[in-house]
């Protein structure tokens, strides 16, 4: 057996380092090799060779679901973030579902989000920080947003309360905090849920109450994606977040099949009460692990995923910067352009993390959003809109448009609009060089300076 097992330590590290000569080989210098004109993507994933070992460990083992390597990144990211409890789960978007569907749990009695129950959002969103209010039958309640922060226009919110408002769930928009002094201070006098969709804001800060803290701890639940756009990767994954004990238990049970029991993968009778409860109608005694408490669904990662993400989690700090720094370089540059663009602002009181740097055009400037686009995607400088721009306009909406009903809209949602038809962004991600950034920048000058030429 020990022959066996020396073998085994001695074939598993031959394959791994087998990973890190490839990786040397075909993925090392693959940045350095730019010259200006080639493709620019708007994000990407950047790793080394300790996310290809990880990996190659992982699927060695051919434990195929959740297992050590998940438990180890959920011990590491809620380190990072200052929280209790952190669940991994297989998309940004099911962290959003999962984040939710908790709160229509009948565990929390009379807090629980019914049918018909009202969530305020904003319309300029991705789709998945609403779909789950809407698959499940509350209301969406669209607020209009603020320029240059592209936030949560916080005025609107006394007027969107109602006698039906159960929580407000809403994004960090590309990286910048929302108000979030002014909207916890409201959930909490109205005792209403708060979910911050942290997706496009790993790592930014927010001052609340005279105290930094991560974006994505200060409410009740935080999200976070791991699509390789995002601030740190698993190829696919996401994560759910909270200090509450009786939330996590309820966001695991929904991403677990909707089971009551709270066993790990692969281990048994944790609770050591396996076979003498009593639930439901079921007969006393009925097997733990096969009694269910909510309606739920099969959304774990698996353990190749949380690899990749524990050696991504020690480059977080570095990827942050690198954001940080390649947004205030591209402002810097932009600064003297404010006649054509509103240039973005971080909200009062952050430390933004950003996602992407938001360019909108001037209605007066001598060209539109859509020529700025083109010209840009021509040089190969991939860009991207605002996200759905104003949701409400999108065709997933028609048949609740047509029967006016199953939404409300607080306001004009004007700037919303105006983001839709004037605004879009570029990537500000770690991978890009120096170089990449330069010929971002001195794309944007020359057109804007050859538009201005012909206007004179």
């Amino acid at each position: 057996m020990k022959e066996l097992q020396g073998q085994e330590i001695d074939l598993r590290e031959q394959v791994i380092q087998a990973a890190v000569r490839y990786y040397e080989a075909v993925h090392k210098n693959k940045n350095e090799k730019y010259t200006p004109g080639d493709h620019i993507s708007y994000a990407g994933r950047v790793f080394d060779e300790k996310e290809m070992t990880n990996l190659i460990d992982s699927s060695l083992d051919f434990w195929l679901t959740t297992g050590r390597y998940s438990k180890q990144f959920e011990k590491n990211f809620a380190e990072f973030l200052g929280v209790r409890f952190c669940s991994l789960t297989n998309s940004g978007s099911s962290a959003n579902l999962l984040a939710f569907m908790a709160l229509t749990s009948p565990k929390l009695g009379e807090r629980r989000i019914k049918r018909g129950d009202e969530v305020i959002t904003v319309a300029a969103s991705f789709p998945t920080t609403v779909a789950p209010a809407i698959q499940y039958g509350a209301i969406p309640v669209f607020l209009d947003i603020d320029i240059p922060t592209y936030n949560m226009d916080v005025t609107f919110l006394e007027k969107a309360l109602s006698e039906k408002t159960k929580a407000v769930m809403i994004a960090h928009s590309l990286g910048n905090p929302f108000d979030l002094q002014t909207i916890k201070d409201f959930c909490d006098k109205y005792n209403l849920w708060l979910i911050e969709d942290n997706c496009d804001a790993l790592g930014s800060k927010y001052k609340i109450n005279n105290e930094w803290k991560y974006t994505g701890t200060i409410g009740h639940i935080g999200t976070s994606s791991f699509y390789p756009p995002h601030h740190m990767t698993m190829g696919e994954g996401g994560a759910v977040y909270t200090n509450d004990p009786q939330l996590k238990m309820i966001i695991e049970s929904f991403r677990d099949w909707g089971r009551d029991c709270w066993c790990p993968s692969g281990k048994d009778n944790t609770c050591c009460r396996r076979f003498n409860q009593s639930f439901g109608e079921l007969p006393f005694g009925y097997d733990h692990k096969y009694v269910y408490s909510h309606f739920g669904y099969n959304l774990k990662v698996t353990d190749m995923q949380a690899a990749i993400g524990v050696a991504q989690i020690e480059k977080l700090p570095i990827f942050i910067e690198s954001r940080k720094n390649n947004w205030a370089k591209i402002k810097n540059s932009l600064k003297d352009f404010t006649d054509v663009f509103i240039l973005p602002e971080a909200t009062p009181n952050s430390d933004p993390s950003w996602f992407g740097f938001t360019l909108t055009v001037k209605a007066d400037a001598p060209f539109s959003r859509d020529e700025l686009v083109q010209f840009l995607e021509g040089r190969e400088i991939q860009t991207r809109m605002f996200f759905a721009g104003n949701l409400i306009k999108h065709p997933c909406f028609d048949e609740m448009r047509s029967l006016g009903e199953g939404y409300r809209v607080v306001g004009n949602l004007t700037n919303t609009d105006l983001i839709m038809n004037q605004s879009l962004w570029l990537g500000v991600y770690p991978g890009l060089t120096i170089e990449m950034i330069n010929y971002m920048i001195d794309s944007i000058i020359t057109f804007v300076k050859d538009k201005q030429s012909m206007r004179v």
